[in-house]
């Protein structure tokens, strides 16, 4: 049946000590959201570029993950948050459709993750990208709700 279904998902990405001094948090503490502590790298700031490539690769899911329907969605959200040198990436999508969203949420925050990776890897590569869970999801024969997960 044609619902509206979301999803979100939820990935991380550590920093090493030598990337949080290289953007000035050598004593970074609590919740830093990033509308106020932007990182700025040489191709310029790195959780907003991050938050349009997470947008851009859920929208393009269908066309990296074989079998995979292509789908309208009605929205894609990208939250980034800095918490001492753990960056917090969640992507959440949202679908009027006969299907679920899960796989665009999932590679929204890895797609995300990749970029800040890319952005951050002249600095360190010893940069890590941790577990991309699926935290939620709604509308469809399933709900699922993975909340502590994380």
């Amino acid at each position: 049946a044609i619902t509206t279904r979301t999803a979100k998902a939820r990935t991380t990405v550590i920093f090493p000590p030598e990337v949080m001094e290289a953007f000035g948090f050598r004593h970074a503490s609590g919740k830093q959201q990033q509308e106020q502590h932007e990182l700025m790298g040489p191709k310029g700031p790195i959780f907003a570029t991050a938050k349009v490539a997470g947008i851009m690769g859920a929208k393009r899911t269908a066309d990296l993950i074989p079998l995979c329907h292509p789908l309208p969605l009605d929205r894609v959200h990208i939250d980034i948050i800095l918490e001492d040198n753990t960056a917090t990436i969640e992507c959440e999508c949202r679908v009027t459709h006969k299907t679920g969203v899960e796989m665009e949420a999932l590679t929204g925050a890895t797609v995300a993750a990749l970029t800040i990776y890319d952005m951050c890897k002249a600095v360190s590569h010893n940069i890590k990208i941790g577990d991309t869970v699926l935290i939620s999801k709604s509308g469809g024969k399933r709900t699922v709700d993975n909340q502590s997960l994380v």
